[in-house]
């Protein structure tokens, strides 16, 4: 197993990034989250790498970051989501996202990932909602936290439906919800999560 490759980053499109060392180069599938934080051709880079073998094919797919490998690894555990669909969402969900993503049940978000359906996107919740503590470093865990917190008071969980059917996604109503003072009543939970969800887009 490759477990990561470090050398002369010779080429870079939205699919690959080919990585030299010692003369080899080296063909690492990547998502767009780790594409955007490549440094320009020519420069030195370090890609974690996950080896996948298939009777037609040996594929190495690349990470600038060990989290999102590690995501990467989860994600593919899931019935139906082979590295391909795994890199895909990765493309739209970077780990902290996805980790919150999955934590409050947003199948909508997960599905903006291309060749994602709706029946992936829940399989994806269902079988990683208590496998992703951890995933997406600090700041994901504080809104994990928050998010968890929110099934336990009804009127936070109905402020969330009332914002979801507003429009935003349910990972960020959660987020925004959960962080809130629980004695507040569902009114004043909606027009500060207004206030807030508002200010981020």
């Amino acid at each position: 197993m490759i477990y990561n490759v470090k050398g002369t980053l010779t080429y870079a499109d939205p699919n690959f990034a080919v990585v030299e060392c010692g003369g080899v180069g080296f063909k690492c599938f990547v998502s767009m989250t780790t594409l955007r934080q490549l440094p320009s051709v020519g420069k030195e880079v370090n890609l974690f790498t996950y080896m996948a073998v298939r009777e037609d094919a040996i594929d190495l797919f690349g990470f600038f970051e060990l989290g999102e490998m590690e995501a990467f690894k989860l994600l593919i555990t899931v019935s139906g989501v082979g590295p391909k669909a795994a890199m895909a969402i990765l493309s739209v969900l970077p780990p902290d996202r996805l980790s919150i993503a999955v934590s409050s049940g947003d199948v909508r978000s997960i599905q903006q990932a291309n060749g994602v359906g709706k029946k992936t996107a829940e399989r994806v919740v269902l079988e990683l909602k208590d496998k992703m503590a951890g995933i997406g470093g600090s700041t994901a865990s504080a809104a994990v936290s928050s998010i968890q917190s929110v099934a336990s008071s009804s009127n936070a969980s109905e402020a969330v439906e009332v914002l979801v059917s507003l429009g935003f996604e349910r990972s960020d109503a959660a987020t925004v919800i959960g962080a809130m003072d629980k004695s507040l009543s569902v009114d004043d939970m909606i027009r500060e999560g207004l206030k807030k969800l508002s200010s981020q887009l």
